[in-house]
């Protein structure tokens, strides 16, 4: 999984992998004096701060003005909604969108359609993708199954054990969220008879939310065999959790995205393993679908979606591999 080869091939298999891999754009098509729009979810997140790494840099590499825009702190469609409109009036040719919520999102792509402003989804995405130009994300489902392997092997599983877990995330409805928890628990039912998910609780994107729902369950549930944060600000609370109470290594911790703080933790045994995406790649090739759009108004070479793989980081990870997938930060 950590394998270069393994993750050029997918990037291949997306037909996006010369634009990931090497830094140039997906084509010579510039939209100079053009505006594009990001609205992510909260600017806070180090996912969304590395997805701006990337999506400056293409925006720069094209001669096209990038509006970033995003809650500063809360990853919600409450406090989403009122960014989109803002930016919305500020017409910009294009818009990429992270939708916090599927169904709360959706209006906001209609009223982007009916201004003549095309739509991409990174990330998360909205219900309908009928009038969304192009969807570009992680194999979320996929992330979770490696990360029911994961705990599975950190907690010693065993055919007739009795073992409790339980799930941190952002939200009951990003797809992201709603993808991962759906491979975890689909591979822990076919693969690992025993563990039980005993609990869920939600932090919107804030690391001390999720710091408070780890300690409740650590006094909730004392036989706790594991955690699965299943994105990165849950995974940064729950690490800071474990080690107030001395819990380092006694609880398993699978964590999502490859934040520095929570990548130097692995070779301190906090984590056993985190799950690492590649959030400024996302960013960069929603920006290049928008300006080949905006330079040809056509949808010719832009694919409708596009699978990014995951990497898994742990302990035995080559060090080269460790700075690689590592998010990159301004």
């Amino acid at each position: 999984m950590n394998s270069f080869k393994k993750l050029t091939a997918g990037l291949v298999a997306a037909g996006v992998a010369g634009a990931l891999l090497t830094g140039t754009v997906v084509a010579p098509a510039h939209a100079a004096n053009k505006k594009i729009a990001f609205v992510m979810g909260a600017e806070s997140d180090p996912f969304f701060q590395a997805m701006k790494v990337g999506a400056e840099a293409a925006a720069k590499a094209n001669n096209v003005d990038l509006i970033w825009q995003g809650d500063a702190s809360e990853y919600s469609p409450a406090t989403q909604i009122p960014v989109v409109d803002a930016v919305l009036a500020q017409k910009p040719d294009a818009l990429v969108l992270i939708p916090t919520d599927p169904t709360a999102l959706q209006p906001s792509v209609a009223k982007a359609k009916a201004l003549g402003i095309p739509v991409i989804n990174v990330d998360t995405h909205v219900g309908d993708l009928t009038d969304v130009l192009s969807f570009i994300t992680g194999d979320n489902a996929d992330g979770g199954a490696k990360a029911a392997d994961a705990m599975a092997t950190a907690i010693g599983w065993k055919k007739g054990g009795k073992y409790e877990v339980v799930v941190g995330l952002t939200s009951a409805t990003a797809t992201t969220n709603v993808a991962r928890l759906d491979g975890f628990s689909k591979r822990i039912l076919r693969s690992y008879p025993g563990i039980k998910i005993v609990d869920k609780a939600y932090s919107q994107s804030q690391p001390a939310k999720a710091n408070t729902n780890v300690s409740n369950w650590l006094t909730k549930y004392p036989k706790l065999s594991g955690i699965f944060a299943i994105d990165g600000t849950n995974a940064a609370g729950a690490a800071a959790a474990l080690q107030a109470k001395g819990l380092t290594g006694k609880v398993a911790l699978i964590g999502y995205d490859a934040y520095k703080a929570n990548v130097d933790l692995i070779a301190k045994g906090v984590f056993t393993a985190l799950i690492a995406q590649d959030p400024a790649a996302e960013a960069k090739l929603a920006i290049e679908y928008a300006v080949k759009y905006l330079a040809k108004k056509s949808k010719s070479g832009i694919k409708k979606n596009v699978v990014i793989p995951n990497v898994v980081l742990t302990a035995k990870t080559s060090a080269a591999d460790i700075a690689k997938y590592t998010y990159v930060q301004k």
